[in-house]
């Protein structure tokens, strides 16, 4: 058998877009993940389909792992012809143990790169507006390990040359020894009223940041029970802090905000939440394919050769327009053949789908939704009697159109053109983070995310899905959402207005009770 490869890849401080591009090609085709607790959750997901995920992380508590046992399971692994990818927080080399872990690989003969990542000892307090350097104030910083025991801290640091070494000091895991490292700088002359700022799970929803001087920030610590993992920083950079603060005053900092919308459409609205500050964590429960039957192909391919019939093409969504298309483009037909038909969108989103394949909405409701496109119809005076529509929907499309439009004298074919399906979505965070309280808003944007989410919930393991979920602000695009999500026993906490992702998106930002608790 082959020997694999090991690429042992730093996963940047947490946030999932601080990954370099190389670390993230590393992640997506290896056959394992070996993690640790600072390797950001969303980066799973990342994963190929297939990978197997280990957790070899250590917690405040406990060690999972012991390195001797990391290091030869990462051996084990490639000798099995497996390509791995060892993903720590960070980078690798700084405090990472990546040497050890290579002298193992070394010793078998198994090929190995190192893949460097954004480091949190700089990253980190740039989420907190603090530079590690500044032209008026430290032309130099100094990366300090705070993790160890004071004995152990006076082997490792020369604290009569650190303390001046550099106008920054920047100490990483050492929280629980913030007293300890306050009184050997000042002992060895920093002033008390020296600057000093701990920022807590930088880059991540949970930021928390406390600002102190050497003289207090013990007292502070305690007083806030501001517990780990933190990056201290000390140094005059830290005044920068005030106006330079850029991520925390974002609207949506501070939650993190469950996408249930299926794949294709989720990037847009994680895209919208992370240029807010918010922290998406896409869960796609729902996903749209081409219908398989036989008797569906033929039904569509009856409906669309009767184009010159048509004297309305009503789409209801973007998806819509996207299967609409590609089942003309897979029976070589012509739009132009639709000449007589005028084309109704239910929404802004459907009817931008339709621009930008040069087709301009005739109809377009204020209210965006079937009950909102029958009220345009009557206002605009249109007679619908003899009218002929095509409805090119989902299976799961209402019936609510399609029969008010009868009962008023048009006739409809109507034709599932896309299927909605569950989603199958492994993801071993999402129990805990929900259990935790550390999904602070579930967002949904059709009745079918609602329905898909509770049942992925249970297949994950979860006894009673909907009061896990009761643990979370509940946002819905619209009513229809929103009352099946209340029939379901969920309480919804808002509902947007209008019912659009730009409308989904204004609701986050203005409901401030929405926000997940943290202090900044």
């Amino acid at each position: 058998m082959a020997v694999g490869k090991v690429y042992l890849v730093g996963a940047g401080p947490g946030h999932p877009k601080l990954i370099t591009v190389k670390g993230l090609e590393a992640l997506q085709q290896s056959d394992c993940i070996v993690y640790d607790r600072l390797a950001g959750p969303h980066l799973l997901g990342k994963a190929r389909p297939g990978a197997e995920l280990i957790y070899v992380g250590k917690l405040p508590d406990r060690h999972t792992m012991k390195q001797e046992e990391i290091n030869q399971l990462l051996a084990d692994l490639a000798l099995q012809g497996k390509t791995v990818t060892r993903l720590k927080g960070g980078d690798p080399t700084i405090f990472g143990r990546v040497a050890e872990e290579t002298e193992t690989l070394q010793r078998y003969g198994i090929p190995y790169e190192w893949i460097p990542g954004v480091s949190s000892a700089i990253a980190v307090p740039a989420y907190a507006g603090i530079p590690v350097t500044h032209r008026d104030l430290a032309s130099s910083f100094s990366v300090i390990t705070g993790h160890e025991s004071p004995d152990k801290l006076d082997e490792l640091i020369e604290w009569d040359k650190v303390t001046h070494a550099t106008g920054t000091l920047v100490f990483l895991m050492g929280v629980a020894k913030i007293g300890y490292i306050a009184r050997q700088l000042m002992h060895h002359g920093r002033a008390p009223d020296t600057p000093v700022a701990l920022i807590r799970w930088g880059t991540r929803a949970e930021q928390e940041t406390l600002v102190g001087t050497l003289a207090d920030i013990e007292q502070k610590v305690k007083e806030a029970q501001f517990q780990p993992p933190a990056v201290i920083v000390v140094g005059e950079v830290v005044r920068q802090r005030e106006k330079l603060n850029w991520y925390e005053k974002k609207p949506l900092f501070g939650l993190r905000i469950l996408v249930t919308r299926a794949q294709a459409q989720a990037s847009g609205l994680a895209d919208r939440i992370e240029e807010l500050g918010g922290e998406p964590y896409e869960f796609p429960v729902i996903q749209t394919r081409m219908p398989e039957s036989e008797e569906t192909f033929g039904a569509i391919r009856e409906a669309l050769a009767a184009a010159e019939q048509y004297d309305w093409v009503v789409l209801t969504s973007p998806n819509g327009v996207e299967y609409f298309y590609r089942w003309l483009a897979r029976f070589g037909m012509d739009i132009r053949r639709f000449h007589r038909a005028r084309f109704a969108a239910v929404g802004p989103k459907t009817a931008a789908a339709l621009a930008e394949r040069g087709v301009q909405a005739d109809l377009l409701p204020e209210q965006f939704t079937a009950e909102g496109l029958l009220e345009s119809f009557a206002q605009i005076g249109v007679s619908l009697e003899h009218q002929v529509a095509l409805l090119p929907r989902g299976n799961l499309a209402r019936d609510v159109l399609p029969r008010e439009l009868s009962r008023r004298g048009m006739r409809t074919v109507e034709i599932d053109i896309y299927e909605t399906v569950p989603a199958k979505r492994r993801d071993p965070f999402l129990l805990d983070m929900l259990e935790q309280g550390e999904i602070h808003v579930v967002t949904f944007t059709s009745s079918s995310t609602v329905l898909n989410l509770l049942d992925a919930l249970r297949h994950l393991g979860a006894a009673d899905p909907v009061a896990l979920l009761r643990r979370a602000h509940i946002v819905c695009i619209g009513p229809i959402a929103a009352k099946t999500a209340e029939s379901c026993g969920l309480r919804v906490a808002a509902v947007a207005e209008p019912s659009t992702i730009d409308g989904l998106i204004d609701t986050l930002c203005k409901h401030h009770f929405l926000r997940g608790g943290n202090k900044h």
